[in-house]
């Protein structure tokens, strides 16, 4: 099966991220719709209702800040039956808060992409509850054609997840612009080194998509031993500087969303 009938509730930055993806894929515009109160036009001409629309969808993507989720449930219930599943891209709602909500509903679904579903390059990570094999299919298809499927087992370790896929771009942003901003102050144009950091990032990325090599061995091979590689790549590694800043990023990131999920568990 496929979800042909997607209701996007909340159409901001992630959600519109990921209409772009899928028309890019070719899916047609008609597969989705838009519940707005206030908008009433969106990118690619998407129909966008004011008020609930009627039953009748496949899928309901909910796309709203987190915070907003009850506002929403008691006008979404009626439209989320044993037919509907729900994906949810709130940060922080879990499995067990969106089923309170949505307890008629044919499965519920978080669904964690980044904005490069844009580009069909998101790790998009995947847990749900109550979801049919079939629906399973078609929730793993729909991930697959903006990026790529990870699904987890164990609901406990997508704050993590989402924390190194969902959040980590803009881990990789700071570290692109840290980069520009040293070759600045070394005496490089700041606009030249932003240029050249970022294609390089790019470059670097491909190439590491693509090899049968892990990092950490391509790291190895790039560096002669004494080289002007190696002499930086010492600087990172000493004390496992590099690491420890990174584990800590996570683990920072990571205690948001269980803090999150906390609020969201009160406010059902």
């Amino acid at each position: 099966m496929a979800f042909e009938k997607i209701l996007i509730v909340g159409f901001g930055t992630m959600t519109g991220a990921m209409v772009d993806g899928w028309i890019a894929a070719g899916y047609p515009a008609s597969r989705f719709e838009v519940y707005h109160p206030d908008k009433t036009r969106v990118a690619h001409d998407l129909m966008v209702h004011n008020s609930w629309p009627d039953a009748g969808f496949d899928a309901i993507l909910l796309g709203v800040k987190p915070h907003m989720l009850d506002d929403i449930a008691g006008g979404l219930a009626a439209l989320a039956g044993s037919e509907t599943v729900i994906l949810s891209v709130l940060a922080g709602v879990e499995l067990s808060s969106l089923r309170d909500r949505f307890p008629q509903a044919a499965g519920v679904v978080r669904f964690m992409p980044n904005l490069a579903v844009a580009l069909g390059k998101s790790p998009n990570a995947l847990v749900a509850e109550g979801l049919s094999e079939p629906r399973i299919t078609a929730v793993t298809q729909l991930a697959s054609d903006i990026g790529t499927a990870e699904w987890l087992h164990d609901e406990s370790q997508f704050n993590l997840v989402t924390a190194l896929a969902g959040s980590g771009p803009g881990f990789v942003y700071r570290f692109i612009d840290a980069l520009a901003a040293g070759a600045a102050e070394l005496g490089l144009d700041p606009a030249q080194a932003g240029r050249l950091a970022t294609a390089m990032v790019d470059g670097a990325a491909a190439l590491a998509a693509a090899s049968e090599h892990s990092p950490g061995e391509l790291a190895r091979r790039v560096a002669s031993p004494g080289g002007m590689t190696q002499k930086g790549l010492d600087v990172l590694d000493a004390d496992d500087a590099l690491k420890k800043l990174l584990t800590e990023c996570l683990r920072s990131a990571r205690d948001r969303g269980a803090e999150m999920a906390e609020q969201a568990r009160k406010q059902g």
